[in-house]
């Protein structure tokens, strides 16, 4: 992410001026609970937004309902804290009124998997050019620690006194399913991953989506840190890298093959010989769909991203219908209500 260089009067090429992280913090007090993991991430996003040379008129945020969703406030551009589960729909037409817009939305494992899943999974499959960025940290926080569509089965709760029974969505492996373009996945305590991936996913075409583990310290505090606390994240989270093998342990001395169809850790793996090499481009998602299964204890955690493809962007093909209609020139609104299929009732 090498910032291209500026004159002495700070601009770069394009005539526009050199941002600094400074530049997208707004003047609002940061309302958040002390030590909650929205801070890392809402630090990173402010430190990446300046490297996309993008001009803050043209950069939007957009928010349901959630402590996730107070993003909007603290970030220096225009955006809309919008209801309970619907900044998909107001961001789809945002893009595809404003396609120059950048649009990211922010939102939670409750209202972007529960009340927010149909708008999810539509945004996804339609390819709209959207940046999701999910915070899961497997809780109600804002309602004060109800269990959430990602809350793990048997989870005691202030709504599920006797642990839930419900088995809990991968959101991953919901983007997957949905067909979405750009999928991946960080945590908050890996501050410089966390930026790449934000940084990757806002340079993608088309629907990018990025879950965040993401720590509640009052209502849910550590559910991540058995796997991403820095002392032991390098022997149980694998990091994903396009073209290379599946390796993790400090000395990238473990890695991760294939026994038919069944994934098996191959411990103090001397070659790279028959490990999985990870590839973001596959045309199908059999092998993001196998890796989305490795749960802990029994497999490290991925992160990074599970795919990165091409395809026909929503708002692109909707810009283009209507340039199509408007080259016909002016119609008579007479004309077309009476085309097509009509018939007389005697």
């Amino acid at each position: 992410m090498t910032a291209p260089a500026a004159n002495s009067d700070g601009i770069i090429a394009g005539n526009l001026p050199v941002l600094t992280r400074k530049d997208f913090i707004s003047d609002q007090e940061v309302r958040w609970c002390p030590g909650c993991g929205d801070y890392s991430i809402l630090a990173q996003m402010q430190k990446m937004l300046p490297e996309l040379r993008i001009p803050r008129e043209n950069i939007v945020f957009i928010s349901g309902i959630g402590c996730s969703s107070r993003f909007p406030y603290y970030v220096e551009s225009y955006g809309f804290h919008s209801i309970h589960g619907r900044a998909l729909t107001l961001a789809s037409g945002l893009k595809t009124a404003r396609p120059e817009l950048s649009v990211f939305v922010i939102t939670g494992d409750g209202d972007g998997l529960s009340i927010g899943g149909n708008h999810l999974l539509h945004a996804m499959r339609r390819n709209v050019d959207l940046n999701v960025v999910l915070f899961n940290n497997r809780i109600y926080g804002l309602t004060k620690g109800q269990f959430s569509p990602t809350s793990e089965f048997g989870k005691v709760t202030k709504s599920s006194p006797y642990g839930t029974t419900e088995r809990p969505l991968n959101p991953i492996r919901v983007a997957l399913a949905a067909g979405a373009t750009f999928v991946a996945r960080s945590i908050d305590r890996d501050t410089k991953h966390l930026e790449e991936m934000l940084y990757r996913a806002a340079q993608h075409k088309g629907i990018s989506f990025v879950e965040v583990y993401q720590n509640c310290n009052i209502f849910n505090d550590g559910a991540f840190a058995a796997f991403t606390d820095k002392e032991v994240r390098q022997d149980r989270m694998i990091y994903l890298e396009n073209g290379k093998p599946l390796r993790f342990g400090k000395q990238n001395e473990h890695g991760i093959r294939l026994n038919g169809f069944q994934l098996e850790v191959a411990l103090n793996a001397e070659s790279d010989e028959g490990l999985i090499v990870h590839d973001t481009n596959a045309s199908t998602v059999s092998l993001a769909n196998i890796l989305v299964g490795m749960d802990y204890p029994e497999f490290p955690v991925p992160i990074g991203v599970f795919r990165d493809i091409e395809a026909p962007v929503y708002d692109q093909l909707v810009t283009e219908q209507v340039e199509q209609a408007q080259a016909k020139g002016k119609g008579s609104l007479e004309a077309i209500l009476h085309a097509g299929e009509t018939w007389v009732v005697d």
